[in-house]
């Protein structure tokens, strides 16, 4: 194991251990069936445009951390069990968005995922039995148990990170296409050759795109890989003025390329379109 980047190489381990696939999928299963209504992009954050975890999961990582900091320089101990209270009574949101998130990702994914949920459960456990402990009577107990409590909430935000930034877990996957898509006007076939409301893949250069030719003879081009896990979309199919993803059902509006339902957050990168001398052609919309 090359040693610079043996830390990494740890933290991407559980990506290989597929004795966690039974576990995962009943668990992914049983998230998707939840009746959350709009609810459910609310918290993938469709609204935010970009997940929602990560923002909320700040809130009792910070709480914990203060807590034991305040406690290690000889602070007011009502403080540190306020501060431990707010920790544990925000975390419902923040596991129920990191689920409905992480049900949408594919099996390696979920795997770094399932560990990294282990371990935040695990933290909250540890704190609210220093909690306990605290008010019975027990501050040195219930210092070890923050202290720990608080080194594991650090190691599953870190493991989260790494999902997040080295698996790309909620980034948005087709961001730089426009940069790497011809600058100017770029042929991508004859319009007679394109059919109506029927999602048709072409190249813009070196960038795959996706083509929608509606009823009232307007056009759109879309980067072809969805936003949310790289899909290509011109396997999808034209729904209530949306492009419908064929991998995890996201809807992005032809209009603008926003999500109109996730679990894609970002919107999906949109050409400009012209028809010259019945062929259709395209190229990034000007910043």
């Amino acid at each position: 194991m090359d040693a610079y980047h043996a830390l990494a190489d740890r933290m991407d381990a559980p990506a290989g251990w597929t004795f966690l696939d039974p576990v995962a999928e009943r668990i992914a299963a049983l998230v998707q069936r939840l009746p959350l209504g709009p609810a459910r992009d609310a918290l993938h954050g469709v609204w935010l445009g970009h997940p929602l975890h990560p923002a909320l999961a700040q809130v009792p990582v910070g709480c914990w951390t203060a807590a034991t900091l305040l406690e290690a320089t000889g602070g007011d101990d009502r403080a540190v069990r306020r501060l431990t209270t707010a920790g544990l009574a925000v975390l419902p949101p923040v596991l129920l968005a990191g689920w409905v998130d992480w049900s949408r990702l594919p099996p390696t994914h979920r795997r770094i995922g399932l560990v990294h949920a282990a371990g935040a459960v695990t933290a909250a456990l540890l704190h609210a039995a220093s909690l306990r402990a605290r008010c019975t009577g027990h501050p040195a107990r219930g210092r070890l148990l923050g202290l720990a409590g608080t080194g594991t909430v650090g190691l599953a935000a870190a493991l989260g990170g790494h999902l997040a930034y080295h698996r790309a877990a909620g980034a948005a996957h087709a961001e730089a296409e426009p940069r790497l898509a011809p600058s100017d006007w770029h042929s991508l076939g004859a319009t007679a050759d394109i059919p109506e409301d029927t999602p048709v893949r072409r190249q813009l250069g070196d960038v795959p795109v996706v083509v929608v030719r509606t009823a009232e003879d307007g056009w759109t081009v879309l980067a072809d890989r969805c936003t949310h896990m790289a899909a290509s979309l011109a396997g999808g199919e034209v729904v209530d003025g949306c492009l419908e993803c064929p991998l995890h059902h996201s809807r992005f509006r032809l209009s603008d390329g926003r999500p109109a339902r996730g679990p894609a957050t970002a919107a999906q990168p949109r050409f400009e379109t012209r028809v010259l001398a019945d062929h259709l052609e395209a190229r990034p919309v000007n910043p």
